[in-house]
């Protein structure tokens, strides 16, 4: 019972959005991946990390669909991608936005413009819906307004970012993709990002899979890390838990004097915020 004496809800269920399992995938002879399995629930902001070369994006790539696995099953939304038809991938990679790490924006079309190409093309809208439509997203997303008619050559690196995110969420997804969404950010630019995706993750109840190194992030906004090497997942659990870990790469990961700066100074906000 609580305090108040009414009886207290039950956790929610978990309900998972991405299931790889025994995932394999090779270049030729070399492996990438092998066994491979990893989970990520509804609402959860996931952290992806691992060493140079451990096969981070070449996950990502795997889940949606930009690399054919070598073995293994990727499942999202419960539909088995690694067998779907065309017609029931769609529908699924429609429920899905991506941010690649250099935002991936058509240089010859305005901000407005390459927001609204997934609206042109997935969707019946009438062009002044889809204009307005593009217009709110990238006001979501904290550019300006002129931003809207601005060539991406035109925008800082951080606003790039933002409208690469915009176009991500053009359709109302419900799972996010990131690809080390900081990187090439100062470190005021990184922390404003990641707050943003924290709030657009609570206010639309985003799932997110989000590849990172900044650690600065993994601290600040992550529910789960999944730390990929030797092939594999070797742990998925909240950064905490990590710190504790034995594996020798984790250790030095989170253990190192970065980590080590990066735990402090989540800590110290964690304190203000009290």
């Amino acid at each position: 019972m609580s305090p108040a004496g009414e009886p207290q809800s039950a956790p929610r269920p978990k309900v998972p959005v991405i299931e790889v399992e025994g995932l394999v995938s090779r270049f030729g002879e070399k492996v990438i991946h092998k066994d491979l399995d990893l989970t990520v629930n509804q609402g959860e902001i996931l952290g992806v990390v691992g060493g140079s070369g451990a096969g981070k994006s070449v996950l990502l790539n795997s889940i949606i669909g930009l690399k054919r696995p070598d073995g293994g099953t990727i499942k999202v939304f419960g539909q088995d991608l690694t067998r779907a038809n065309r017609r029931s991938r769609g529908a699924v990679e429609r429920r899905w936005g991506v941010l690649f790490q250099q935002g991936a924006l058509f240089s010859n079309l305005t901000v407005r413009e390459n927001v609204s190409a997934p609206m042109y093309e997935h969707t019946d809208m009438s062009r002044q819906a889809i204009r307005e439509l593009s217009d709110l997203k990238i006001a979501m997303v904290g550019l300006p307004p002129d931003a809207g008619s601005l060539k991406p050559a035109e925008l800082s690196g951080g606003m790039r970012k933002r409208a690469g995110l915009a176009r991500a969420l053009a359709l109302d997804p419900e799972l996010l993709f990131l690809d080390e969404p900081t990187a090439g950010l100062d470190p005021i630019g990184a922390a404003a990002f990641d707050e943003l995706i924290l709030d657009l993750s609570r206010s639309l109840e985003l799932t997110v899979f989000m590849i990172t190194h900044d650690l600065d992030s993994l601290y600040t906004i992550t529910d789960q890390v999944a730390v990929v090497a030797d092939k594999h997942v070797v742990a998925t659990a909240p950064v905490a838990e990590l710190e504790h870990s034995d594996h020798p790469w984790i250790k030095e990961y989170f253990l190192g004097p970065r980590g080590r700066a990066a735990a402090a100074a989540a800590a110290q906000d964690k304190r203000t915020v009290a």
